[in-house]
């Protein structure tokens, strides 16, 4: 086993790996730009090392940096999380170039299903069941006009390199092409550094199911059960659930045997998610698969029971799988609600800033993945992912209830949050009866919220007024906490000590 892993990565992601490794008595080495200098990770590892200014593309993104920080700290391997260069095929091979272990895929199973019309190519081939379209990327209008007419409206425009939304538009005519082609196209190229666009046939609200898979080094793999999706704001989801409420023993079987051939086709080693869109009539098709730890990983380890990232890093480290596929047994239900810092009433815009107060709930099956503490300056510069809330119950209405619970426990002040929104998703009897799809966090905002985004309704308008004067009371009335991280405040404060006096040039370490 490793003795030291450097995590490429920042916020709730950081900590979560370097927690398991921890756990396992490795040594862990964080990275940090400018912006994220008292971060939680920067606090919580056992050395941290400055990479470069708060723009990600002269700090998370630079691979000779974070590669020659691996070679200072002397680590032995690096963990990428999610986002930045997790699916970076380059980041791969210059981590094995420079003697490193990368925990995660080989960069050909990268290349091959980071492509998402090579990977359909390469499915289509196989004969797996794929969403209609087109297979390659189309790079002219032309091309698409035709590829368009011959598929039919509605339909999906997509970017070849694509994940969270980024170049993806749905039209419902010709006269939408012209300009969503364009903006999609300038998006993926943003995003991606790829400007490649393809189309798809449009699925009329489908649900969004995914699966996680793992695969060890020794040829065996294996499928961990299904994560519900469907809950998406603008194709990106913000609520997941595991198992699905609409998948029954007979779909998860062949949904997880689809993924395990999927899987193999790639030659695809350690964590990976297959996702497939499911129609009306309960038919599914292959969506695309993501060569990396998934953002929604804990309910999964919430009701199988085990640690995702301790398998990766055992995996990584050449050892076999610790369970069969006849050894998983789903468990119970689990919830997750991603924390953003973001104001519901303001369309969702960002809203960085200091968190003034923090109070995290807590009690029987709840758990809180984290980035953030009371006194920390939310970046402005980064995703506004904040937290996880993951809640576990002995079925569905039971985590359902100690979601509400737990949600009804979280304070947090200074800085606007989607709380609420959570908060009213879990009253709608759609979602409690499991009758959801990939439009419907999208028609309820649209039924509250009117078309500047601002509360569509006094009634709503007055629950928010109510809420500011309630959280108002609580923080005059109660005591100011101190930031909870590993550290004791002697060491926390010697550390920022040490930066202040110019350790960010040089690093630092414990001990």
């Amino acid at each position: 086993m490793f003795r030291k892993v450097l995590v490429a990565n920042r916020g709730e992601i950081a900590v979560r790996v370097m927690r398991a490794c921890r756990e396992m008595g490795i040594r862990t080495v964080a990275v940090y730009s400018e912006a994220d200098r008292t971060s939680l990770h920067v606090l919580y590892a056992d050395e941290a090392y400055p990479i470069g200014p708060a723009p990600a593309a002269e700090s998370y993104l630079r691979i000779d940096r974070i590669i020659e920080v691996a070679r200072r700290s002397g680590a032995e391997a690096i963990h990428p999380g999610y986002g930045f260069l997790a699916e970076n095929p380059d980041f791969q091979e210059a981590c094995v170039k420079a003697g490193l272990t990368f925990i995660g895929p080989t960069a050909e199973a990268m290349r091959l299903m980071g492509s998402k019309t090579a990977s359909r190519r390469t499915l289509r081939a196989a004969k797996v069941k794929v969403v209609p379209g087109t297979y390659e990327s189309l790079d002219s209008f032309q091309e698409i006009e035709v590829a368009a007419k011959k598929i039919g409206y509605p339909l999906m425009l997509k970017a070849s390199a694509g994940g969270g939304g980024k170049g993806m538009r749905r039209l419902t005519s010709a006269r939408e092409l012209e300009s969503a082609y364009e903006t999609a196209r300038s998006e993926a190229l943003s995003a991606f550094n790829d400007p490649g666009i393809y189309i798809e046939k449009y699925i009329d609200r489908p649900r969004h199911i995914e699966i996680q898979v793992l695969g060890d080094h020794h040829g065996n793999l294996i499928y961990l059960g299904e994560r519900e999706c469907s809950l998406q704001r603008r194709h990106q989801k913000v609520m997941e659930e595991s198992p699905s409420p609409v998948v029954d023993e007979k779909m998860r079987r062949a949904m997880g045997r689809s993924a395990v051939r999927i899987a193999r086709l790639a030659g695809y080693t350690n964590a990976g998610t297959v996702e497939f869109l499911m129609d009306r009539k309960r038919n599914f098709y292959f969506l695309e698969m993501n060569t990396r730890l998934q953002v929604e990983h804990p309910v999964t380890e919430m009701v199988v029971g085990i640690d995702l990232v301790k398998e990766q890093l055992r995996i990584a480290a050449g050892e076999k799988l610790s369970l069969r596929q006849q050894d998983v047994r789903l468990r119970g239900a689990a919830l997750e609600c991603r924390l953003y810092a973001e104001d519901p009433s303001n369309n969702f815009f960002p809203s960085p800033g200091l968190i003034t107060r923090l109070r995290t709930p807590s009690g029987p099956g709840v758990r809180e993945d984290s980035g953030i503490y009371e006194g920390w300056r939310v970046p402005l510069e980064y995703d506004p992912l904040l937290s996880k809330l993951i809640v576990w119950g002995t079925d569905r209405r039971e985590a359902i209830a100690r979601m509400s619970r737990a949600l009804g426990e979280y304070h947090l002040d200074g800085i606007q949050t989607n709380l609420p929104f959570f908060r009213l998703v879990l009253e709608q009897p759609e979602f409690q009866a499991g009758k959801f799809d990939t439009h419907s966090v999208d028609s309820l905002l649209e039924k509250y919220t009117s078309k500047d985004g601002k509360p569509g309704s006094t009634q709503e308008q007055i629950a928010v007024l109510a809420a500011c004067l309630a959280a108002w009371k609580r923080r005059k009335s109660a005591p100011v906490r101190s930031p909870l991280t590993p550290a004791s405040r002697w060491k926390t404060a010697g550390r920022q000590a040490l930066l202040r006096r110019g350790g960010e040039k040089t690093g630092w370490r414990k001990g």
